[in-house]
């Protein structure tokens, strides 16, 4: 079974969690802090919320969740034949848990992606160093690696641009 994947960012994630628990009639799947997602039924939907205080409201990211690497591939394959630019990520770390996924980035700027989870993860994403040579904190990957919709509109890609990739060594590894 496929589903989409809606990224959201909010203010509060107590606040968040509760509108969406009572809307969909549903907990969340995994919570961590800054972070839960839930994995509603009906309509199917994997609703992912991340804590990105002042940009409550807005866009992180879109997906689509399949069952099996052999499913990403195979549209890593057909997006590249497409003409359409992806950037490839297997086996990486994001949102407490390893995946494998393909992005891209639709005409408007939305970030798309296509992804199965392999396994959980206790850190949101490979723990980033910050220019001052300290380990990023969960928030502050979320926050470095993705930034808000509108830095990722801005820059094409998440974690594309110059000043980020300076920022953080590892990033969105």
């Amino acid at each position: 079974m496929s589903r989409i994947q809606l990224a959201l960012n909010v203010d509060d994630l107590d606040q968040a969690v509760m509108f969406y628990s009572t809307l969909f009639q549903a907990e969340p799947a995994k919570r961590k802090p800054g972070y839960a997602n839930f994995a509603v039924a009906e309509p199917p939907l994997k609703l992912v919320l991340i804590e990105n205080p002042g940009h409550g409201g807005s866009l992180n990211h879109l997906g689509v969740e399949v069952e099996s690497s052999d499913q990403v591939h195979t549209e890593i394959a057909r997006l590249s034949e497409a003409g359409m630019f992806t950037e490839e990520q297997i086996a990486t770390t994001c949102c407490f848990a390893t995946q494998v996924k393909v992005w891209v980035t639709a005409p408007d700027a939305e970030r798309w992606e296509v992804y199965t989870v392999l396994a959980d993860s206790e850190t949101f994403g490979v723990a980033p160093q910050l220019a001052t040579g300290e380990t990023a904190s969960d928030e502050q990957a979320i926050s470095v690696c993705c930034g808000t919709a509108e830095e990722a509109a801005a820059e094409g890609a998440c974690c594309a641009s110059d000043a980020k990739k300076a920022a953080v060594a590892s990033c969105c590894s």
